[in-house]
């Protein structure tokens, strides 16, 4: 199993706005894609800033790149993330997940 971790900042009072399509828009997408196995949103306030981190596990590298394309380290974006985020962080992180 891969964890893949995509992580996007935006002002504070665009926060729960961007947490709504996420939860409406983005998780259903990424519990769509064949190989899915979770996906969650997590949410930090820091000051004006919130965090977010989209975290979600796939069965194989194959199942991200059905979901992001390849190369699969290049973030997928939504077409309202550039009316919200701060930044366009270029790429989501994979770690190898291991339960034993």
């Amino acid at each position: 199993m891969i964890a893949r971790i995509w992580h996007g900042a935006v002002t504070a009072d665009k926060a729960a706005e961007y947490l709504r399509r996420m939860r409406e828009i983005a998780l259903p997408d990424y519990r769509a894609t064949p190989g899915n196995i979770g996906g969650y949103v997590l949410q930090r306030p820091d000051g004006n800033i919130t965090h977010f981190y989209m975290l979600t596990f796939r069965e194989s590298e194959e199942a991200i790149a059905a979901f992001a394309g390849k190369p699969i380290e290049v973030a997928k974006y939504y077409d309202f993330d550039p009316d919200f985020l701060i930044e366009m962080e270029p790429d989501a992180t994979h770690y190898q997940v291991y339960d034993r």
